[in-house]
């Protein structure tokens, strides 16, 4: 396997186990949302963030595939998962 195919399994291990714990998270807050309503304010970033999390899975797992199959659109679903990796970047930065 080749290193940046290393590097993009890394990113899409690491995006798929964030996303699946927001979801996990978001079932607790559904299930004790009516019981506790400070968990109401919390309800739009999380979602927000585990949207943003999924994306990311799914555009660094078609560029892992793409590296592993060796397909012509692996460069521009490269450059897709860093400028998403970027974007996610500063959206919690700033």
């Amino acid at each position: 396997m080749r290193p940046l195919a290393v590097i993009n399994g890394v990113v899409l291990g690491s995006c798929l186990s964030i996303a699946v714990s927001l979801a996990a998270v978001m079932f607790v807050f559904l299930l004790l949302g009516a019981d506790h309503p400070r968990l109401q304010a919390e309800f739009r970033p999380l979602l927000s963030s585990m949207f943003i999390f999924f994306g990311m899975t799914a555009i660094s797992g078609a560029s892992f595939y793409s590296l592993l199959t060796k397909r012509r659109s692996s460069m521009s679903l490269q450059l897709a998962m860093w400028a998403g990796l970027l974007a996610t970047t500063w959206f919690y930065v700033s």
